[in-house]
């Protein structure tokens, strides 16, 4: 017993949603379209459910964010997929997958075959088990990855009004989380072994703005150690956190952020893997030529760096989703997925946005004691990364677009002094800067062959436009 599809689209993430209306948007036929998640609910935002789900009033509840919401597009409900013949598996798994023959074997039995597979399996997060501390079960004990541990994370909250939590893990799931747990009056203790928190993305100076905020949020830091393992009362549940330092934490509730692993285990032995994801070209395109891949499980050539990435964060499962359908239904008219990385996370009050790559020397602007400021990396002579925060919708376009443009830079003294002014400037005037060539060999960066002139140019504009910028903008804001 089983059913044939055209496409198959499988995992029911952010990745999946974007997928399907883009498959809409570009004909696909009623009934060519399939979907199977492990999930019992239509593909949704999972942003979401470390920020507006745990909200303790007007909390975001599902149909609201269902996908592609995060596009300004319609919130693509189960009547949406209904409506336009896209057959939704939902609440089941796949045991198996064979690429040669084109099939998935559910687990409830059926085999469903495809001509075109998208895996948009994404990845799961990593339990304490996998570091030798037992307690994941304790139902005080709390994970983040789907609208399931939301739910409960939710439940947890409200058993502990005013209670102590520790936070495991300063990542992307560690800062959301706490700081949503300080909006429910929870008192919170972040713990990590790193030096600081974000530390795969932020510099120390970078991260220190966002410590001394939370800290005046109510939240503790403990860096630089781990957890050990728990104490239990007699019900099962954690009553206090052992650190290998050898200090106690006396916990109500406690929440485990310390990474993801791709779920790639259907395909192991049987596609290229790289960077612990399923390894594709610039078309997303596994060594299955029938197989391709997205999100957070896809290692994919970021043609800005020359090398191959993976890349955990929802806007490249957003713009790998809309390209792959393109790859497949458009082949002769679509060009290489050219994705320069973007990162960005909202917290309290705070807003910020990244671009780029974060090597090379860096370049602080802006007053750090604000609520404006940013940061270039500049590597190899060339601007690589930039981050922002606190900009407006105008200022974070410039440093996606300078950042893109990847001018070279001759004097870090004056990039330093122009700060944001720069990018502004630069992404206003493109044309001042001849094509930067990058060369996936080695990665060398080639000049502009008018550098000086290019570089004169800018600064010239830059001081005749920035007295008028910074008057305008210190009437607003900065």
């Amino acid at each position: 017993m089983g059913r044939a599809f055209v496409y198959v689209i499988l995992g029911g993430g952010v990745a999946a949603g974007y997928a399907a209306l883009e498959f809409v948007k570009k004909g696909v036929s009623y009934g060519e379209l399939c979907i199977i998640s492990d999930e019992p609910v239509a593909p949704y935002e999972r942003p979401a459910l470390s920020k507006g789900f745990l909200l303790p009033e007007a909390a975001a509840r599902l149909p609201s964010f269902h996908t592609c919401v995060g596009a300004n597009e319609e919130r693509l409900t189960p009547k949406w997929y209904k409506e336009h013949g896209i057959e939704l598996v939902l609440g089941t798994g796949v045991k198996s997958a064979d690429v040669k023959r084109k099939t998935l074997l559910t687990t409830t039995g059926e085999t469903i075959s495809y001509k075109f597979l998208i895996v948009a399996t994404g990845a799961r997060a990593l339990k304490l088990e996998e570091f030798g501390v037992s307690g994941s079960d304790a139902e005080n004990v709390c994970y983040l990855r789907d609208i399931a541990d939301a739910n409960r994370l939710v439940d947890v909250i409200q058993s502990c009004p005013e209670g102590n939590a520790v936070v495991i893990g300063g990542g992307y799931i560690g800062m959301e989380c706490a700081a949503s747990l300080v909006i429910n009056k929870i008192n919170v203790t972040m713990v990590f072994p790193e030096e600081h928190c974000m530390a795969r993305l932020f510099t120390t100076k970078i991260a220190n703005y966002y410590e001394e905020y939370y800290k005046s949020r109510g939240v503790n830091f403990v860096k630089g150690t781990v957890m050990s393992s728990f104490d239990f009362d007699s019900n099962g549940k954690v009553t206090a956190v052992n650190l290998r330092d050898g200090s106690t934490l006396s916990v109500d509730m406690v929440v485990v952020g310390i990474g993801i692993r791709p779920n790639t285990g259907l395909f192991e032995g049987q596609l290229t893997l790289e960077k612990g994801g399923i390894k594709v070209n610039g078309m997303l395109q596994s060594s299955n030529s029938s197989v391709y891949a997205i999100g957070d499980v896809a290692a994919f050539p970021v043609k800005a760096f020359g090398e191959t990435r993976r890349l955990e964060h929802v806007d490249s499962a957003r713009k790998s989703a809309k390209h792959v359908v393109a790859a497949i239904m458009e082949p002769d008219k679509t060009g290489e997925f050219d994705y320069l990385p973007f990162f960005y996370s909202r917290i309290f009050t705070l807003s910020w946005q990244f671009y780029g790559d974060n090597v090379g020397e860096v370049i602080y602007y802006g007053d750090m004691s604000g609520s404006a400021f940013g940061a270039y990396w500049v590597s190899k002579g060339h601007l690589v990364g930039a981050f922002l925060e606190g900009g407006n919708r105008e200022e974070y376009e410039a440093i996606a677009k300078v950042t893109r443009l990847r001018p070279a830079i001759e004097d870090l003294t004056e990039l330093e002094r122009q700060g944001l002014m720069y990018a502004v400037t630069v992404s206003q005037k493109p044309a001042a800067l001849p094509p930067v060539e990058v060369r996936a060999s080695d990665l060398l960066l080639e000049k502009p062959l008018y550098a000086w002139h290019a570089t004169a140019g800018v600064i010239i504009a830059a001081s005749i436009a920035a007295f008028a910028y910074f008057y305008g903008k210190k009437r607003r804001r900065w």
